[in-house]
């Protein structure tokens, strides 16, 4: 796949302020949902107990087992799942810790209930101390990775590619944070794991293209504010088949992940995805065009140019 910027008319620096006005507008509707109705937390973060019932070759629904927790022991589940092969695994997440005592008693009672000696209970229950204590990880996981990529990109190239790359991370992350607090998606430990991920495939997409503006600069003299558009929307557009088929390939995995991977893997599996194409919209009309506008600053003060509308 190529593209020719004469032929086909392709100036995406021109419509930059169109960009960063989609993504504004997306941030504060993302923003606003999240600070009203916050995330929907896991027992990973908030605590909790997750219970697994083996139901194989049991006529139960998940309506009668929460009925069943409900009625027998005054419990009732925050979310419940279901997985396996042949839907033969649920999995209920209660609020509180259940303790030893509770999870005999359950287990007798479904045992009795159904009369099944093979159905299985697992529990795995964390702390509320535990749950703060990953919460705080996972942040300073994130912290780091981008302190890393601020470093990295400020030794290989300069501050200004690096800050716009972090501003482009932190765009992709919010969506998809943003997302999951408007459909009320699990935040769990699977979930941080998809933003990392996202994280270094995004900057991958975005030091791509600034490595090619960076060699481009090299061979260009830029002396307005237009050269510098230039130069940028020439780069956009040497490595735009590039960051599509790179972009589409993991896309395709994601989606089949998503579709194929299993119940468990399910929020994973769309956040990656989400983040993906946010990664791939961030590279090309976040981080270069945030770029190109603070470097036209500097272009215009040491030439003395007046700003003009683009």
């Amino acid at each position: 796949m190529n593209f020719d910027q004469e032929k086909l008319g392709l100036d995406f620096v021109k419509h930059r302020r169109k960009y960063f006005l989609i993504s504004g507008l997306l941030i504060t509707l993302g923003l606003l949902f999240t600070m009203i109705f916050g995330l929907n937390l896991g027992v990973d973060f908030e605590g909790g107990t997750r219970v697994e019932i083996l139901i194989e070759d049991v006529d139960v629904t998940t309506e009668e087992l929460e009925a069943f927790f409900l009625e027998e022991f005054d419990l009732e589940p925050g979310e419940t799942r279901v997985s396996g092969n042949a839907n033969e695994i649920v999995s209920m997440i209660f609020r509180g810790t259940l303790d030893q005592e509770q999870m005999s008693r359950i287990k007798q009672s479904l045992n009795a209930e159904y009369a099944i000696e093979q159905t299985d209970v697992n529990e795995a229950t964390v702390s509320p101390v535990i749950a703060q204590e990953l919460a705080k990880q996972a942040m300073w996981s994130v912290i780091i990775a981008s302190i890393g990529v601020i470093i990295y990109v400020s030794i290989r190239f300069e501050y200004r590619f690096a800050l716009c790359a972090i501003i482009a991370l932190l765009h992709d992350a919010f969506i998809v944070i943003a997302l999951f607090s408007i459909l009320r998606l699990e935040v769990d430990l699977t979930f941080i794991a998809a933003v990392l991920t996202i994280v270094g495939y995004s900057i991958n997409d975005t030091i791509v293209i600034f490595d090619r503006i960076r060699e481009n600069l090299k061979f260009a003299k830029i002396k307005t504010v237009d050269d510098l558009y230039a130069v940028t929307n020439k780069s956009l557009v040497d490595t735009l088949a590039r960051s599509i088929n790179t972009s589409l390939t993991v896309v395709f995995a994601a989606l089949t992940l998503y579709l194929f991977g299993g119940e468990s893997i399910r929020n994973f599996s769309f956040a990656l995805l989400v983040g993906l194409l946010a990664g791939a919209y961030s590279s090309i009309f976040i981080a270069a065009q945030v770029w190109v506008t603070w470097k036209a600053r500097e272009v215009r003060a040491r030439t003395f140019q007046p700003q003009k509308e683009n």
